[in-house]
């Protein structure tokens, strides 16, 4: 999962990267309303966390130039504790959550973690495939009840899979949520990580769709 953050506070930016990705997620940052319009504008996202306060654009702008062209990804907005108005404005403009200022870092983990779910159509923490239960909160995989051990690339190959579970998911889609934009990106490993995984899991979920891509399922699900 692929992550954002608009935050011009250079140690509460930093602050809050680290967190998510020690959490396995893929994280860009931008520190003024400009730069992080454009990567809204033009990265795929699964999520992106937005302060209001921003340098060169502010916030609601952002926010409401996002809605306007379209744009669907779910989006945490930061305001300050005392400007109730913020979080109204926020909440108008297309915001989907809100966290004031100054807050615990794992508030934020676990708001993140509640738009990426809901975005993806699931109510629990979490996501079942057949013997495969992937916990978001922990970032933990397990088959059987028993642990998957996973590299980095690999948890994050099946957790879009998984939160996805039942789409066709191309391998340039793949690439796009697996890694950051300063990332040189080789489509060609998605199908290496595959491979892992399959071996790891034991089980056959994920199905190859030929010409389009991956998609996990359930067996009593596959055609």
């Amino acid at each position: 999962m692929r992550i954002l953050i608009v935050e011009d506070d250079i140690n509460l930016n930093r602050q809050l990267a680290e967190a998510l990705k020690e959490a396995g997620y893929v994280v860009d940052t931008a520190f003024d309303g400009e730069e992080g319009h454009f990567l809204g504008d033009t990265e795929p996202y699964d999520a992106i966390i937005l302060d209001i306060g921003l340098p060169e654009m502010d916030g609601i702008t952002v926010l409401e130039k996002w809605r306007g062209a379209g744009r669907a990804t779910p989006v945490l907005i930061l305001t300050a504790r005392d400007r109730w108005s913020d979080k109204v404005a926020g909440i108008d403009a297309g915001a989907d959550d809100y966290v004031a200022k100054p807050f615990h870092v794992e508030e934020v983990l676990a708001r993140i973690r509640a738009l990426i779910r809901r975005a993806a159509g699931h109510a629990s923490s979490e996501i079942a495939c057949g013997p495969v239960r992937l916990d978001t909160k922990s970032s933990k995989a397990t088959v059987d009840g028993k642990p998957l051990k996973l590299t980095s690339h690999e948890y994050r190959l099946l957790a879009y899979l998984m939160h996805h579970k039942g789409e066709v998911v191309s391998r340039t889609e793949l690439v796009e949520h697996m890694y950051d934009q300063d990332f040189d990106r080789d489509s060609n490993t998605i199908e290496v990580f595959v491979g892992r995984l399959r071996k790891k899991m034991g089980v056959d979920l994920i199905e190859t769709v030929r010409g389009l891509g991956y998609r996990i399922q359930s067996p009593t699900n596959a055609n």
